[in-house]
């Protein structure tokens, strides 16, 4: 393991001077993720991950830094870069630094800085890898380094990275296996659902000051992450349109009591935009100039695509801040139309992410899958390339981890009731 000294000056930090106030932040995150404290006892006394590197690509906050010294506890030599310029705090990633994490990351930087920090973690010559968004895969495939093979497996954080990942096993291009933790029941049913629904409202109303009582809501994409912005518009008083694609999503969110329409309907009733499909152009130029004076635009997909920023800006009179991570725009036919965050993650760029007890179930399950990687690979059992689920067992463990820490018992079935659901007689 590398000494606290050589990391500082591996690392790249804004602020080194703030680890104090980050410590604060992390110290209070872990209080709230008891799953994840059970699992750091299990790794402190166990090492499995010792001899292991682990590089982690993720929005750097103080939820994250917890997960990073779980894994660094374990054994592991741990690096990590933030996923989203806008989300990484600079006090959390001095204080994880002194922690003896290798630290990678700033608030605001370029797409080259950031290139550049994905490269230093790939120098980091990583066994076991977690990624947001597919974009560390992507650049260890273009870097095509000899030792790719070496790679025990990773997992994968978002809905947009399996996505890429699935398409890279398709082109026979993922040269080792990641795990779909985005898909597992403990992270798409609460992390997505609960954690983005509350996170998106959290950094609206902080940004804007805003009531959202009253207003007309317009939610992108009726996944589980649109389904909990959706819940939680019309919990704080919204009336909720959704559009969509798919006609099995779209009736779901009729019959969910919402309205549904084409975003070419909805852009002339909304007051606020929120696009969460994944996809690109969701709200494009044959649509801002149909927006209401005053209208706002917040995007909570993981790439800062689904607004075309680029449009807006060729229809754009004037473009400026006019609160912190507020621009107001004004279009040729006079109207202004306010962006939020720079049309990036709002939950992450302009607050702190989903709450700390929804993403002590995703960071207990990323923690699981690796250890669930290294042992298969010990065993001789080295998954695949391509695409995994996270097996069942884990889903199971965490979700009675998560009971356990809220003082919940359930019941269990007896022998009769087990043979009784895997018979046809009656």
């Amino acid at each position: 393991m590398y000494e606290v000294d050589d990391l500082r000056a591996l690392s790249d930090l804004k602020a080194p001077d703030l680890a104090p106030a980050g410590q604060k932040k992390i110290a209070w995150a872990k209080r709230h993720m008891p799953v994840l404290r059970q699992i750091e006892e299990r790794f402190l006394k166990d090492q499995p991950f010792q001899g292991e590197r682990i590089t982690i690509v993720l929005h750097l906050e103080a939820k994250t830094a917890y997960l990073a010294q779980v894994l660094r506890h374990g054994g592991a030599s741990v690096a990590i870069t933030g996923s989203n310029p806008l989300s990484t705090q600079d006090d959390v990633a001095a204080a994880l630094a002194q922690n003896g994490v290798r630290v990678y990351a700033r608030y605001g930087i370029d797409a080259s800085t950031y290139t550049t920090f994905l490269d230093r973690l790939i120098d980091h010559r990583p066994t076991l890898l977690i990624d947001d968004g597919g974009d560390f895969v992507a650049r260890l495939i273009e870097r095509d380094e000899p030792w790719l093979g070496e790679i025990i497996g990773g997992a994968e954080e978002t809905t947009t990275g399996v996505t890429r990942l699935k398409a890279l096993t398709a082109e026979g291009r993922l040269p080792f296996p990641m795990i779909a933790v985005n898909d597992a029941k403990m992270k798409h049913l609460f992390d997505n659902r609960y954690g983005t629904g509350q996170s998106v409202f959290d950094g609206i109303m902080r940004t804007t000051n805003v009531s959202m009582a009253g207003k007309t809501v317009v939610v992108a994409g009726y996944g589980w992450c649109g389904r909990g912005v959706a819940e939680r518009a019309r919990g704080l008083g919204a009336r909720v349109i959704v559009t969509e694609v798919d006609p099995i999503k779209a009736l779901e969110a009729y019959m969910d009591g919402h309205r549904v329409m084409s975003m070419a309907q909805a852009a002339s009733e909304g007051d606020i935009f929120i696009t969460v499909s994944g996809n690109v152009g969701v709200i494009g130029e044959e649509h801002f100039l149909r927006l209401k004076d005053g209208a706002m635009l917040a995007n909570a997909g993981h790439f800062d695509v689904e607004i075309d920023l680029v449009a807006l800006r060729r229809l754009a009179r004037d473009w400026q801040e006019v609160r912190p991570n507020v621009e107001a725009v004004q279009l040729e036919n006079g109207k202004t139309v306010y962006v939020l965050a720079a049309g990036r993650l709002v939950n992450l760029a302009a607050a702190d992410g989903h709450p700390a007890e929804v993403m002590d179930m995703t960071f207990a399950l990323q923690a699981l899958a690796l250890l669930d990687l290294v042992q298969r690979a010990r065993r001789g059992e080295k998954l695949a390339p391509g695409v995994h689920d996270v097996p069942k067992t884990i889903d199971i463990e965490v979700a009675s981890l998560k009971l356990k820490a809220f003082g919940l018992t359930i019941d269990s079935m007896n022998a009769k009731q087990t043979q009784y659901l895997k018979s046809w007689h009656v």
